[in-house]
């Protein structure tokens, strides 16, 4: 019997986490949700994945407080042995975040020093952290924005500290090649969440501005990025890496 494949992903009790969590388990994995505050999101998620037939759990992180890492290591390493029986995880797709608007002018330190905790350091040290339990030969997905490709008044910080992200995947795309295991960028264009305090999805001229700069002619949507994320963890793109791939409908084309 082959082994299912473990995913986590990160900040998944919401928007394009739990899609992507969701569409993990449709394609036939399993799946570690974590989630920093609603533990009553995360459990629902995990409700959903079990339903499907798929093993779940849910485990709570804060991607901002390195400290917190290695203790969530150990706690991993439980969950894995006491679910799973195994001692490692195949999928790392580094998706939670939040949104920070602000003109350069504007930005205050507090905004930008949360937006590179969260988007840069957190992803640096937490796939550091748990590089002992990915199995060699397994995917890392980091999550960057289509506003690293075209700019938006407002986004700067948030944009930078993405731009970080895409340079590190390649990094580690590098690094961790030895032991199989192919890293890429994810960036998705202006999509349909709670986002940014909804701004897309909420707000009709944001939404319609979107639209207006996508060759496809409309704002993503979440079932735009869960799936193309879950396709590129499977073994038809194994030979994926070290690429940044927009998924946009052709944002600002």
């Amino acid at each position: 019997m082959t082994q299912s494949k473990i995913a986590i992903v990160t900040g998944a009790s919401r928007g394009l986490g739990r899609n992507t969590a969701l569409a993990i388990a449709r394609s036939g994995g399993d799946v570690i949700v974590t989630y920093q505050r609603s533990a009553a999101e995360a459990d629902a998620v995990v409700a959903q994945i079990e339903a499907m037939g798929r093993k779940a759990r849910a485990l709570q992180l804060d991607t901002g407080n390195i400290a917190g890492f290695a203790p969530f290591a150990e706690q991993l390493r439980a969950a894995l042995r006491e679910t799973w029986q195994r001692d490692t995880f195949d999928h790392l797709v580094n998706n939670a975040g939040h949104g920070e608007y602000a003109l350069i002018a504007d930005t205050t330190e507090a905004q930008f020093d949360s937006l590179v905790n969260v988007h840069f350091k957190g992803v640096y040290f937490l796939t550091q952290a748990l590089l002992p339990l990915i199995a060699d030969g397994g995917r890392v997905v980091n999550l960057s924005t289509g506003l690293t490709r075209v700019s938006f008044p407002g986004y700067a910080a948030y944009a930078a500290v993405k731009a970080a992200v895409e340079v590190l995947s390649v990094y580690m795309a590098k690094e961790l090649g030895a032991r199989g295991i192919a890293v890429n960028t994810v960036a998705p264009g202006a999509i349909e969440t709670d986002f940014g305090g909804g701004a897309v999805r909420d707000n009709p001229g944001v939404n319609k501005l979107f639209a207006d700069m996508t060759a496809l002619g409309r704002a993503g949507v979440p079932d735009d990025i869960g799936p193309m994320i879950a396709s590129l963890l499977s073994e038809s793109n194994r030979w994926v890496n070290a690429q940044r791939i927009e998924v946009s409908g052709g944002q600002g084309i």
